[in-house]
């Protein structure tokens, strides 16, 4: 079955990179800009896997996290971490509110996809 991720990231370059990486896996790719823009695809979405930057302008990483886990519909859904932060605050901050995963940017495609496939299983 084909999984479809949402990637939330500022950076129009990120996305792109994502949308290609994941494409190419054969998955469906939506996408946000931020936080809050995250949430308002989420509201006519059930993704299987979303994948979030944390610094972004109007609603950071970790509001959205904590904003996805304090929605009933999509509290389940396993959240990967990407960033250019690797401050282990960051990470347990993170992994606090809910995160599944952590993966530092510049990133690996195979890594990224194969992560994916494991928390989405």
């Amino acid at each position: 079955m084909t999984k479809t991720v949402l990637t939330v990231d500022d950076s129009r370059t990120i996305r792109e990179m994502l949308r290609a990486a994941l494409t190419e896996a054969g998955m469906n790719v939506l996408q946000a800009e931020d936080g809050v823009h995250g949430l308002e695809v989420l509201d006519g979405a059930m993704p299987d896997v979303i994948v979030t930057d944390i610094n972004m302008p109007r609603m950071d990483g970790f509001g959205f996290i904590e904003a996805v886990r304090g929605s009933d519909k999509h509290r389940a859904i396993p959240i990967l971490v990407l960033t250019t932060e690797s401050v282990d605050d960051k990470k347990d901050r993170a992994r606090r509110l809910g995160a599944t995963g952590w993966i530092v940017k510049p990133f690996d495609p195979t890594k990224l996809v194969n992560a994916i496939n494991r928390v989405a299983a």
